[in-house]
């Protein structure tokens, strides 16, 4: 029998809600860590460069289950950081949204780093380096001249690292679980609604995923055109 839409809607709100909480959450630790590593990959020079960029794009291409299960033995209750968590400041991220947002935060952080690096390498060196021959140290050469010159490209990048938070599913169920309230997001809900036979729940909350990422990607070509305008 077809689920009512007032239903559907009731049965997504609170997965939506979780997720765009864990997706923004993720983004802002993914563009903070992908800004400041790919500006020092942007470096040329940089000893072992090439051997560190790697490093940085292995979430990339790494099966999600496989990063689930490093973030499981660095932050579990019994991992070197997680630990020190539970022993120093009595919590834990296994099972917590705060896991799930960790979890698509590493996930996310490729994207971030490999957008930011082409940006940084785009900027005019003879820019940097009248700042620096006026006095300007390397902070507020980044600040004032290689920042905002590169900005597209890391918007670009910080967009795609959202839609990627939103919709990941493997590190975020090893490390977070799929507890409905807490830590189950969207692409959560949908695997238990299809294991559960809920064809029609399913269904609603796919398309409403789809139309969410979407809108970012959308929002994302128009605000990059507006700044090209």
């Amino acid at each position: 029998m077809p689920i009512a839409l007032p239903e559907l809607l009731a049965a997504a709100a609170v997965p939506l809600k979780l997720t765009l909480k864990v997706a923004l959450t993720a983004t802002a630790g993914a563009c903070a860590a992908g800004v400041a590593a790919g500006y020092v990959l942007s470096r040329r020079g940089l000893p072992g460069r090439e051997v560190l960029d790697a490093l940085c794009t292995l979430p990339l291409v790494l099966p999600p289950t496989v990063i689930g299960y490093y973030l499981l033995v660095v932050f579990g209750r019994r991992g070197v950081v997680g630990k020190w968590l539970e022993e120093t400041f009595d919590m834990s991220l296994v099972f917590t949204w705060q896991g799930a947002a960790l979890a698509a935060s590493v996930v996310a952080f490729p994207l971030v780093c490999k957008a930011a690096r082409t940006a940084f390498e785009g900027v005019d060196r003879h820019l940097e380096n009248a700042a620096r021959t006026l006095g300007a140290g390397e902070g507020r050469v980044f600040v004032r001249v290689s920042l905002p010159l590169a900005w597209r490209g890391i918007v670009a990048g910080t967009m795609l690292a959202l839609a990627r938070a939103m919709g990941e599913f493997g590190a975020t169920l090893m490390l977070a679980g799929n507890l409905p309230g807490r830590t189950q997001t969207l692409s959560l809900a949908v695997y238990e609604a299809t294991q559960a036979g809920k064809a029609d729940e399913a269904a609603f909350l796919v398309v409403l995923t789809s139309l969410v990422c979407v809108a970012l990607l959308l929002a994302s070509g128009k605000l990059l055109n507006r700044g090209h305008a």
